[in-house]
Formats: C-alpha cells, structure tokens, sequence
C-alpha cells in the first residue's frame, strides 16, 4: 500500500494543511533558458543558459464530507477543514506576497510476510514500519503563481481547484535612493581616511610586480614603477633589500 501526503506551509511552518485529497497526477515542468543566435558564415548556434525557475501544477479537490478516499479519516478525521477555508487560506497567502513551502513525499508500507519482498527491505520496515519508496520526495519554496476553484456540479459543495506553483529563490535586493530629480542613486563606499605611502622599503623575495599589485592595486605597473627609480633590467630578477622606492 502506498500513501503520498502533498503539504502547504506558511511563515516556516506557523500554517500547514495537507491536501486533503491527492491529486492523480504531479506536473512539474522544468525548462531551458538557452538562445539561439545566427552567425555569419557559420550558422545558428545555441548558447546554454541556467534553467528557468521549475513550475509545478495541482489539480484536486476540497472535499465537503469524508469520501473514503480523503487522507483525513478516523483519528485524523477533525484535521480536515471546510472546502471554502482552504480557499480562504490559499488567497490570504497569496495576497501576503510572501513565499510558501511545498513538500511532497511518498511513503510504501512493506509488508513483512510477503516472501517477494528482499529480506533487507524487511529489515527495514520491521525498524521503520515504512520506507520510502525512492528519490520521491520535493521540499520547496514556492510562490503561488496561480489559483483557480470552482463549485463541483451536482455535489454537495466539493470545490475542484488548480493552483500554480513556481520555485522561490530568495535573494536580497540592493537599496537605492532616488533624489528629486528622478535619479538613482547608490550608496557609496566610504573614502579611506589612511594617507597612501609614497614611498616602500624593498623586503626579501619582494618584486616590482607584487609591489605594484599591493601598493597600487595593478601588477602591471610594476613598468612605470622601474621607471620612476631607474631600476635597470638586471635587478629585476633580484631586488636589493632595504633599498626605498618611490611609489608616486
């Protein structure tokens, strides 16, 4: 026997509700962002790009009264809210402009007796009573993309619903300033109150290049520093510690 549980969750875990009925089917699309581009004299190539934000698709209903197929029942029974509160909950989230989590995860019962099944697995049900079915399983945040319901016709008050999901990856925005005059504005780095050397005591092991690259930020001036104190190519290979240089 196999039981799968699809749970919502809002504001890390404060709401959760678990669908109360299982959808037939999980849709979960994952597409490319890859561009094609014509060159002249060669042709169209492709140039791969990172892939879109995955999207998932539910479609199910909220039942009004306990089908047998309703993951609430017996002990549970109270867990299972009515149709229009599920609604409810969905839109406050969404109007909340917040993300949620989505978990999906698929559990098999094994059953011991059965002389098919591996004694390994056995094993493990007699410790777990449950195992995992695989690499079945998706914790996510999401942002809900989309949410549609309807009144089931000739029932007595089901709601079928589709709600749409896109994976949330969460970042931190930059903050800007905007003046009067509709620029923006960044805010700058704080100018550095130490005065630069203008000059450096050669050490052991120093060269032009790394001296440069430490003291003015380019290693390729290590050139206009051997110019600045007339150091001649043959000293490059071997600086004379103690000696003093101009930087500037």
């Amino acid at each position: 026997m196999e039981e799968y549980g699809f749970y919502l969750s809002f504001n890390n875990y404060e709401e959760v509700i678990r669908l109360p009925v299982n959808p037939e089917t999980l849709e979960i699309k994952e597409n490319g962002d890859s561009k094609s581009y014509t060159v002249v004299d060669f042709g169209e190539i492709n140039a791969i790009a990172y892939p879109k934000l995955t999207e998932i698709t539910i479609e199910s209903i909220f039942p009004a009264q306990y089908y047998p197929f309703v993951v609430y029942s017996g002990e549970n029974a109270g867990k299972l809210l009515k149709p229009y509160e599920y609604v409810e909950l969905i839109r406050k989230w969404m109007l909340s402009r917040r993300p949620v989590r989505f978990v999906f995860s698929g559990l098999k019962a094994v059953n011991v007796q059965d002389t098919q099944t591996p004694d390994w697995l056995k094993q493990a049900s007699t410790q777990a009573q449950q195992t995992f079915t695989g690499d079945i399983g998706i914790n996510m945040a999401v942002s809900i993309e989309s949410f549609s319901w309807k009144l089931s016709a000739g029932s007595s008050g089901d709601i079928e619903y589709t709600i749409g999901l896109k994976k949330y990856v969460f970042y931190q925005a930059l903050a800007m300033k905007v003046d009067s005059k509709g620029e923006v504005k960044t805010q700058q780095k704080r100018a550095s109150e130490k005065t630069a050397p203008s000059t450096y005591t050669i050490k052991a092991g120093d060269t032009l290049w790394s001296i440069a690259q430490k003291h003015l930020g380019d290693g390729s001036k290590s050139k206009t520093l051997q110019k600045l104190n007339s150091i001649p190519d043959s000293e490059l290979k071997k600086l004379k510690p103690g000696r003093v240089i101009k930087l500037s």
